[in-house]
C-alpha cells in the first residue's frame, strides 16, 4: 500500500481544514516545499497536493507551489483542486503533476472528464469520489450530489478509470479513524469487466499507525495521511519504518 502524505494549499501556505470547512483553516507551515522535503527525507515517494484556493475559484491557482515541489523533490505528485478545463490540466501536468484528481467535474461535466481519461490515460487521471452519507460531495465539499458512491465509481470503471480517492467527509480531520466499512464495500463491489477491483486510495480520519495494516487487509492501494502527521499522531519515523 502506498503511503501518500497530503499538503493542502491556501494562499501558498500548508494548511489543514476539518470536514472541508474553510473556517476551520489551520496553517501548519508557510513553506510547503519545506514540508515536502521532510517527507522525501523520510523515504516517502508520493504526495497528494490539493489547491484549496483552486477548489473555491473553480480553476487552478497554486500551480507555482506544484512547480516548486516537483522541480525540487523527486516526489510523485497527484494534484487536485479546481481542475475544470483542459487548460487547467495542461498547466498541472506542465507544472510537474504525475497524476491529477477530478471530483466535481466527473459529476458536473462528465464529457470533459471522460475526454481527459481518453487523452491522458487511466494511469494519470484519478477519480475523486468523496462521500457524505453515501452520496458524492462536490464543489470543495460545499454541496452534495444525487450520485451514490458505489454506482458512481462503477460507472467510471466502465469508462476506464483505475484509481479512485475516497474521503469520508464525516471523518476528515477528525482523527477518529478511517471508514473501514465504506472501503470494504467499495472494494468488494467495484470491479471492472476483467474482474480487477478499483485501486482505492483511502483518505480521511487516519489517526494511528495501527490503522494502516487494516487498510492493507481490506485491499486499499494507497492511503492519504494529513492531519495525523501535522498533529504528531503519526511520526515521519513511524512512516519511514512502515514504508
Amino acid at each position: 500500500m502506498r503511503i501518500i502524505p497530503a499538503i493542502d494549499i491556501i494562499e501558498g501556505k500548508c494548511v489543514r481544514l476539518t470536514k472541508g470547512d474553510y473556517d476551520t483553516k489551520k496553517v501548519y507551515n508557510e513553506n510547503p516545499l519545506e514540508v515536502a522535503k521532510m517527507f522525501e527525507a523520510s523515504g516517502i515517494e508520493y504526495l497528494h497536493l490539493v489547491d484549496l484556493d483552486g477548489a473555491k475559484a473553480k480553476h487552478i491557482v497554486n500551480y507555482k507551489v506544484l512547480e516548486q515541489i516537483a522541480s525540487k523533490t523527486k516526489l510523485k505528485i497527484d494534484f487536485g483542486g479546481g481542475l475544470k478545463a483542459d487548460e487547467d490540466l495542461h498547466i498541472a501536468f506542465n507544472s510537474g503533476a504525475r497524476q491529477i484528481t477530478g471530483g466535481s467535474i466527473a459529476v458536473k461535466d462528465p464529457k470533459t472528464f471522460e475526454s481527459w481519461i481518453s487523452k491522458y490515460g487511466s494511469e494519470k487521471i484519478i477519480l475523486g469520489a468523496d462521500s457524505n452519507d453515501g452520496k458524492i460531495a462536490i464543489s470543495g465539499w460545499q454541496e452534495d450530489s444525487t450520485e451514490d458512491v458505489i454506482p458512481f465509481i462503477k460507472s467510471y470503471q466502465k469508462k476506464g478509470i483505475k484509481y479512485a480517492i475516497c474521503t469520508d467527509i464525516s471523518k476528515d480531520g477528525m482523527l477518529e479513524g478511517p471508514s473501514f466499512n465504506l472501503y470494504k464495500e467499495i472494494i468488494s463491489n467495484c470491479s471492472n469487466s476483467s474482474g480487477q477491483s478499483i485501486k482505492l486510495i483511502a483518505s480521511g480520519g487516519i489517526s494511528h499507525i495501527d490503522e494502516l495494516p487494516k487498510l492493507i487487509e481490506l485491499g486499499c492501494e494507497g492511503v492519504i495521511i494529513g492531519k495525523a502527521i501535522y498533529e504528531n499522531r503519526i511520526s515521519l519515523y513511524q512512516l519511514e519504518k512502515f514504508v
